[in-house]
């Protein structure tokens, strides 16, 4: 399906909220799912002049490799069917990458192509807490989970991002506590602290049902810390790496058969 800008929003240095419509929203299957995400696909060259939609098949018989339009998976922050509208929130990184800069040069009229949605996580009323836990790419999902809860849930969310300028107002149970960890710049293995609050946090007694979603090197660590430490169960655990320090997406996604790329040692156990 091919959607158009319609709203560019800017929350923070680092992040645009941009909303989609236009007479393809009617193609949009929408779930349930408060992780629901779509797969984008961008041209690699913004000046190749190529406009969705693109027929992939026709551009490979003209198009070097290099040049061919790549997709991007990107959470849905929210689904407004009576404007018949759908916004998805980026972040924002300078040049590197292809989606931030997209969207960092978006404007009114624009059209993105993408496929989806997929997803499958919903709060479980029945469990006696919740424990949400993400950098930046999973705040929109980490959002709409929080949103999703009903009024008596408590538990707690921890979300790493830069600085106190990537704080997002989010609207959450009284019981749920939000916090908001500081890196201090850019992601790295040095500067992410989010490991480390996971585990300085006062455990609760009872079932929990824990949504970890964030970088792959850091969902491994913590996998191990809440499924054998903690004795989370898998059933209870939606835990996956959005992407990887280092990699492109199209690194990271091949990498997922491989060994590197499992968060679970069995191979294709990413939840």
């Amino acid at each position: 399906m091919v959607m158009e800008v319609v709203d560019v929003e800017e929350l923070s240095p680092t992040f645009k909220r941009i909303t989609f419509g236009g007479p393809d929203f009617d193609l949009f299957q929408d779930s349930e799912a408060v992780d629901k995400y779509v797969k984008l696909l961008l041209p690699q060259n913004p000046d190749a002049g190529l406009v969705p939609p693109f027929d992939l098949d026709e551009l490979r018989k003209t198009l070097p490799k290099d040049e061919m339009p790549l997709r991007r998976t990107y959470t849905v922050h929210s689904v407004d069917h009576d404007a018949k509208t759908l916004k998805m929130d980026f972040v924002i990184h300078g040049a590197d990458g292809l989606a931030g800069p997209w969207a960092d040069q978006a404007k009114v009229g624009d059209l993105l192509q993408f496929s989806g949605p997929g997803g499958k996580f919903q709060p479980d009323p029945a469990a006696d807490w919740h424990l949400l836990i993400g950098d930046e790419a999973a705040i929109p999902a980490i959002g709409a989970a929080l949103a999703a809860m009903p009024e008596d849930a408590v538990g707690h969310a921890l979300i790493e991002v830069a600085t106190g300028d990537d704080e997002w107002n989010l609207t959450a149970p009284k019981g749920v506590e939000v916090t908001w960890l500081h890196r201090g710049g850019p992601f790295t293995p040095e500067s992410t602290v989010i490991e480390q609050a996971v585990k300085a946090l006062s455990w609760r007694d009872g079932r929990v049902q824990a949504f970890v979603h964030g970088e792959r090197e850091i969902m491994k660590s913590l996998r191990v810390y809440l499924n054998e430490e903690r004795g989370v169960e898998r059933s209870d655990m939606s835990l996956s790496a959005y992407w990887a320090y280092g990699r492109a997406e199209d690194d990271f996604q091949a990498e997922k058969t491989l060994p590197i790329g499992q968060i679970y040692p069995e191979a294709g156990l990413q939840y």
